[in-house]
């Protein structure tokens, strides 16, 4: 996300956080059109969850509002004056007020630029620097500025993407910048976009000689494969990361390698067709289908894990987490135990008694050190936003992408 839409508002009476949301997405809507739908906005991932807080004043209650938003200034700012005229919440009349709109990447640009002063003044005192050695990491930090967005659904892409005659298509904005990294400036994302490849993308392939598929080693690098040929986009080559990593954490040279040992679309298809022994999700089921077929297959391989079914209340849930940072534990009977911050999961689990978490659901990475702290914990479910590093599997604990699960 781009920036922290923040406002105050009064109400002139006693209200829950799901009216004063009830409020800002009833009087808000249709205002400019199904383009700035705020449901649709989120959906599509340009806003991010509505998080309220109240406080109580006897019969009255003052509160704060935040709408995390990935759209530009312009846009941004409309949606802040369009919370603005919430004129009413449940029966009572309010009053809605903006604070600010924070620049979230100025804000960590800022905290970055200060580590660094304090990282080199540390380093000065400890040892003698080579310079050039410096500006050398600091340059190749500064080529993550240079992430540019590419045609009318603002795809996260390289500065040369419609320039250079060659072009590198990836999952999402961190394999851009990483690439942006080693000056592979001619790479478009798909922005992790299953079924809804842009017209603009298939444009764009079609006008390059070359096109590369570089795809994460994972099952979530198979469906955006399967979503750029059934989309009729352009690729020539399919390059991948090693299995089990993706693209994003990928080092100079094992991008350089992975290229290297690109191969011809139909000569990859062919292999793939050879060796699959499991049969791939048919994109028509429905989602807790797909996820039930998902863990039956897992069932299969590793006949000592339980069968699991997430129920579809779950299944709404789990949607609603992309982009939050946030996770939830259930215990046995897919009651949620505690929401949590992402970076807080493996510190609470440890706390927590053997047991007592049955699934984790979470966006965010499943790392070897957090499976291995779930099976310790006997875990039976962790679903993360992507699965990485992950060398040995515990047969306790069943793994599951939010790719997998939102799959339909």
């Amino acid at each position: 996300m781009k920036y922290n839409i923040k406002l105050k508002f009064q109400v002139d009476g006693i209200v829950e956080k799901t009216d004063v949301i009830g409020a800002i997405f009833g009087q808000t809507e249709n205002l400019f059109g199904d383009e700035f739908d705020l449901r649709e906005l989120q959906d599509k991932g340009r806003l991010g969850r509505i998080t309220v807080e109240i406080y109580p004043k006897g019969n009255k209650a003052d509160g704060e509002v935040i709408i995390p938003s990935n759209l530009d200034r312009i846009e941004t700012a409309l949606i802040a004056s369009m919370v603005e005229s919430v004129e009413k919440v449940g029966p009572y009349n309010s009053k809605f007020e903006l604070v600010e709109v924070e620049d979230i990447r100025a804000e960590k640009l800022k905290k970055i630029i200060d580590r660094a002063k304090d990282i080199l003044t540390v380093w000065n005192r400890e040892k003698n620097l080579d310079i050039k050695e410096v500006l050398n990491e600091i340059s190749s930090a500064v080529k993550v500025g240079e992430i540019t967005e590419f045609g009318p659904d603002r795809l996260p892409a390289g500065p040369d993407a419609d320039k250079d005659p060659n072009l590198i298509i990836v999952e999402g904005r961190a394999d851009i910048i990483n690439l942006l990294r080693y000056g592979y400036r001619n790479t478009v994302a798909v922005g992790g976009a299953s079924s809804q490849i842009p017209d603009s993308l298939v444009t764009l392939s079609k006008n390059k000689r070359v096109v590369i598929a570089f795809l994460d080693g994972d099952h979530g690098g198979d469906l955006i494969l399967k979503e750029l040929i059934s989309h009729n986009v352009k690729v020539n080559y399919v390059a991948r990361a090693p299995v089990g990593r993706e693209v994003e954490e990928l080092t100079g040279k094992e991008i350089a390698k992975a290229l290297s040992n690109m191969v011809p679309l139909q000569q990859y298809l062919k292999r793939q067709e050879s060796s699959s022994a499991t049969p791939e999700l048919q994109i028509s089921e429905p989602a807790s289908v797909a996820v039930q077929t998902v863990v039956q297959q897992t069932v299969e391989k590793k006949p000592e894990q339980i069968s699991l079914s997430i129920p579809p209340q779950i299944l709404e849930e789990i949607k609603k987490l992309p982009g939050t940072l946030e996770g939830v534990m259930y215990n046995e009977a897919w009651e949620p135990i505690e929401k949590v911050q992402v970076r807080d999961i493996i510190p609470k689990l440890e706390s927590s008694e053997d047991g007592k978490v049955s699934y984790i659901i979470f966006d965010g990475v499943i790392t070897q050190r957090l499976l291995d702290l779930a099976s310790d914990k006997n875990v039976k479910l962790l679903a993360g936003a992507r699965i990485g590093g992950v060398n040995k599997r515990p047969k306790n604990v069943t793994l599951l992408t939010f790719s997998d699960i939102i799959t339909s």
